[in-house]
């Protein structure tokens, strides 16, 4: 008998739903694992016929967007097919919410592990592959920035129109709305006024817009174990359209440089060897051909984005609604990312 853990997975809808489908494997799933991780979403391993796929599904407990969010994420990996951009395959979905819930769909599982902490392996001991880890993060994020949306049927995957000049108000707008939320006394990020109006004032004059992954960071990157590439990226459920560099700006905003505002620790170690910030932003120029001119701006962003972001953890956190200590600690994360904005801000480098 396989495990339903909880009601996430109805298995005499689901058998019925594989063998209609071209899946891998042949018969009824034999075996279910659970895959571990940060994601609010669940996956399972199915093991069939000796065959491995991954299911990939909403919560138990849906919040209003999650059936959605799994239709967005299967219609990209489908626009992603046969791409340069290391990601799972897609095998099929499913939009009809009555097989197990809600939707889901089937992919191909991804060899390796998504860095965080302690390094594994080699990596740990070959400064060469801490090398081109970053090398790696940006061959991927400008593969998917060649992706044209338009052909691959992703168009409309978000809002194109003025995309740049709406990013502050945007997040400001989210930053204000944590007032309502009990205990919280109001937003207390330093300098926010002064980076909204920084980003208002020095827009991009060469924006472009293409996929975005929308957390583009070690967590969502997973490598070989026995070289140092990229065997796909995941957790695409903020991907949406948008400038390409905000990717970049993103994974900046995570990444440990010299001279950096204190209290922030390297997201992996040993972290000596890695490509710095302007190695990242000079190889992403070289394959890609984009003026990197305006990187500064797209850096800021990302600080000032994730730092409104995770404000919002901290309010819940204040609020009874996750875990203090989870959330004080975000509330000082986002204070470095005000800093580090700042830095970037009065230097003009990133």
């Amino acid at each position: 008998m396989l495990d339903s853990f909880g009601g996430l997975l109805n298995w005499d809808n689901l058998q019925d739903w594989i063998a209609a489908h071209d899946l891998p494997g042949s018969g009824p799933v034999d075996s279910v694992v659970p895959i571990l991780g940060g994601s609010q979403n669940a996956l399972f391993m199915l093991t069939r016929g000796g065959e491995r796929l991954v299911l990939r599904r909403p919560p138990l407990h849906l919040r209003p967007n999650n059936n959605e969010t799994m239709r967005r994420e299967a219609r990209l990996l489908a626009g992603l097919a046969g791409s340069d951009v290391p990601h799972a395959r897609l095998y099929a979905a499913c939009d009809d919410e009555s097989v197990i819930g809600a939707t889901f769909y089937i992919m191909a599982p991804l060899e390796g592990f998504s860095p965080h902490g302690a390094l594994p392996g080699t990596y740990a001991t070959d400064v060469s592959w801490r090398r081109e880890m970053g090398a790696a993060m940006i061959a991927a994020s400008a593969a998917l920035s060649k992706v044209d949306h338009v052909a691959v049927g992703l168009g409309d995957f978000g809002k194109a129109d003025n995309w740049h000049g709406r990013q502050v108000d945007r997040w400001r707008g989210q930053l204000d709305s944590y007032r309502e939320m009990e205990n919280y006394p109001g937003q207390s990020l330093p300098d926010v006024d002064a980076t909204g109006q920084w980003l208002n004032d020095n827009l991009p004059t060469d924006g472009r817009i293409g996929l975005i992954h929308g957390d583009f960071q070690y967590p969502n990157v997973m490598y070989f174990n026995d070289k140092p590439q990229i065997s796909g990226l995941i957790d695409w459920e903020l991907s949406t359209l948008g400038d390409p560099l905000l990717d970049i700006g993103w994974m900046l905003s995570s990444w440990s440089g010299e001279g950096d505002p204190p209290g922030k620790d390297p997201v992996v170690t040993p972290w000596d060897g890695l490509l710095t910030r302007g190695e990242l932003v000079a190889l992403y120029g070289e394959l890609t051909g984009r003026d990197m001119a305006s990187m500064p701006w797209f850096a800021v962003l990302g600080c000032y984005k994730l730092a409104c972001i995770l404000e919002g953890s901290y309010a819940r956190a204040l609020s009874g609604k996750m875990d203090r200590g989870i959330g004080e600690s975000l509330h000082k994360y986002a204070l470095w990312l005000m800093a580090r904005a700042q830095q970037i801000i009065g230097t003009g480098r990133v």
